[in-house]
């Protein structure tokens, strides 16, 4: 008789199976890093995105500035936000290799996962663009690259408004890895499907038994 730990082992292999063969796939398909950067205002604004980068022909330190093909960077997205968590602006950055803003600053160490120097994402060329840069002051000024990052919208042509401003850092987080996806992924499985057996096998009630009796003469 098998026992209970192997019934419930293959039952629940062909769902690891199946998800193993599913994200090992894809993790093969490019050696992409893939990470996000948030921003938060003094004000209540916020900035939150995301890039993802080759890491096996990228270098240690990511630069790139203007338009056209990215020396690293193959995606780049950031969103805009109101004090109220409402979407104001978002715009595909880089996509594919290729920048689409002349204004845009972006530098990234691989090593130590922070972003320094110039910074200036969010096209900033359009009515009603939004756009974060810590290379343009208000007046629209372009300075050295300073702690404090602005955020602006073109409101006209000829007028650019400053939305909030902040020194918090923008920080920069790895998305998890696949195979780190996978392997939690695999462990919750096989304990849910282990405890679901256990529910199963320790709450059967016992059948009750009626017990009859001759009638004495």
């Amino acid at each position: 008789m098998k026992s209970f730990f192997s019934l419930a082992v293959v039952q629940v292999a062909p769902s690891l199976a199946l998800c193993a063969t599913s994200i090992i796939a894809s993790t093969n398909l490019a050696q992409a890093a893939d990470l996000t950067f948030n921003w938060k205002g003094d004000a209540g604004y916020s900035a939150s995105g995301s890039f993802s980068y080759d890491q096996t022909t990228t270098p240690a330190i990511i630069s790139e500035s203007g338009a056209g093909a990215t020396k690293a960077l193959q995606s780049l997205s950031v969103s805009f936000f109101n004090p109220s968590q409402e979407l104001i602006g978002t715009n595909n950055e880089v996509v594919n290799g290729v920048s689409s803003n002349q204004f845009f600053n972006f530098n990234f160490d691989t090593t130590t996962g922070n972003l320094f120097g110039a910074f200036d994402v969010g096209t900033g060329s359009g009515i009603g663009d939004v756009f974060i840069s810590n290379v343009e002051a208000p007046g629209r000024i372009f300075i050295s690259p300073g702690a404090t990052s602005y955020l602006y919208q073109n409101l006209t042509a000829d007028y650019t408004q400053l939305l909030d401003s902040s020194t918090n850092q923008i920080k920069a987080s790895a998305v998890p890895e696949p195979t780190t996806v996978l392997g939690t992924l695999l462990v919750g499985i096989l304990g849910i499907t282990l405890s679901n057996n256990r529910v199963a096998f320790f709450s059967r009630k016992p059948k009750k038994i009626y017990r009859t009796y001759a009638s004495k003469v």
